[in-house]
């Protein structure tokens, strides 16, 4: 049985610069971002998709059907992490609430077990790291730096830095001590996944264009809460509060995703709550030149390939020329 019947199956339930940008952005067909050659806008948010898992269970089919045109990986930190208590997830009525935890391998149990079976995926691999401190997350991109089966690398930078106690992604600052120490470790592009959860995701975007990063993306999670339904004044998750994604937090992406092309050039990952091509379409409307999809590929294991058919059909019925050439920009020097 082909990956796509099974999974259907599965489904049963401010300058002118701006504008010329987001012309680009709302092509469906083959681009570039950062170098890399896409063949469609559309990309997993890290952690909603496992490719290894997938593949156990539609075997060599994910390979000939694979739903993204780059894979995202978990996120992967120096030392295993076992993730939140349980229980870990709270049903929305328009998402969810996940308090993972971002449970891994670690670096070496990822370099040795994981990689080799991710690099066998037919499309460009983007390894999602971590760290509790700019050394850690350095040391994370040293690891990646020289191995060719990596494109690029996105920073997650909702963990608060240990020597500060800041959350590194929700002030500037901090952000931008954090790309000056890993920025000259690898030549590789960098993208910063973006919290929400702060006072000016754009201007956080800023600290990290002018501090070397190539992309950006956002939306992460909303910070969120459920009360536990038989134990009154106790939250449900078993880490008490968690991430809250899915359609609930759409126009908050949209927003987000505007505000921060209006501070930056670099290219920017527009995730939040997109089911449909028409959802995507928005995002790359607002300024987005890829488009992540999460949530929605718990209930449809094919919602990539699906959204990104849905936007190429909406684009060819718009006009727009499907082919988007890669934009200049200059490159970052990069220190020894």
């Amino acid at each position: 049985m082909s990956f796509a019947l099974r999974s259907s199956q599965a489904r049963t339930s401010k300058e002118d610069g701006f504008a010329l940008r987001s012309s680009q952005a709302r092509t469906s067909g083959r681009r570039y971002f950062c170098g890399i050659e896409l063949a469609h806008p559309i990309v997993n948010g890290s952690g909603t998709f496992d490719a290894i898992a997938a593949r156990r269970a539609f075997g060599d089919a994910l390979l000939d059907e694979f739903p993204f045109a780059a894979f995202v990986s978990k996120t992967v930190t120096l030392a295993p992490r076992r993730g939140n208590p349980p229980p870990r997830l709270w049903e929305l009525g328009a998402g969810m609430i996940n308090s993972i935890g971002l449970p891994n391998k670690g670096l070496d149990r990822f370099l040795a077990e994981d990689l080799p079976a991710l690099a066998e995926l037919p499309v460009p691999l983007i390894v999602n790291v971590m760290g509790s401190a700019p050394e850690e997350v350095a040391t994370l991109v040293a690891a990646f730096a020289e191995r060719e089966e990596v494109a690029a690398l996105e920073l997650n930078v909702s963990c608060p830095n240990v020597k500060t106690g800041l959350l590194m992604g929700a002030d500037p600052g901090e952000t931008a001590g954090l790309l000056d120490a890993v920025r000259p470790r690898t030549a590789k592009p960098l993208i910063v996944k973006l919290t929400p959860n702060c006072a000016s995701p754009a201007a956080v975007a800023a600290a990290a264009e002018q501090h070397g990063a190539d992309a950006v993306s956002l939306i992460n999670t909303l910070r969120g809460m459920a009360m536990h339904p038989r134990r009154p004044g106790e939250p449900w998750l078993g880490g008490g509060t968690g991430g809250v994604s899915g359609p609930a937090v759409r126009a908050i992406a949209l927003a987000q995703v505007r505000e921060v092309r209006e501070r930056v050039r670099i290219p920017i990952v527009g995730m939040g709550g997109v089911q449909t091509g028409g959802h995507a379409s928005d995002l790359l409307d607002a300024g987005a030149d890829l488009v992540g999809v999460g949530t929605e590929s718990f209930r449809d294991p094919r919602a990539g390939a699906r959204i990104a058919a849905e936007l190429q059909q909406i684009t060819a019925n718009s006009g727009v020329i499907h082919d988007a050439p890669e934009p200049t920009r200059p490159r970052v020097a990069q220190g020894d």
